[in-house]
């Protein structure tokens, strides 16, 4: 699995409180800290996506 952040990211720090191993805050917008999620992460990525306020996180399996 592989997570994404879009430009639609406004920021609100919800999927670092969620899966913090995954996502970080960079300047402007969160993005992913790393190339594929370990799969114990793998629910709580997607759970991140699916508490995005703006839909911003792509899933691709």
């Amino acid at each position: 699995m592989k997570a994404y952040v879009t430009e639609d990211c406004i920021a609100c720090g919800r999927c670092i409180e969620i899966c913090p191993e995954v996502f970080e805050m960079g300047e402007d917008i969160a993005h992913a800290k790393v190339d594929v999620v370990p799969e114990e992460y793998e629910n709580a990525t997607q759970e991140a996506a699916d508490e995005c306020p703006t839909s911003a996180i792509v899933i691709k399996r």
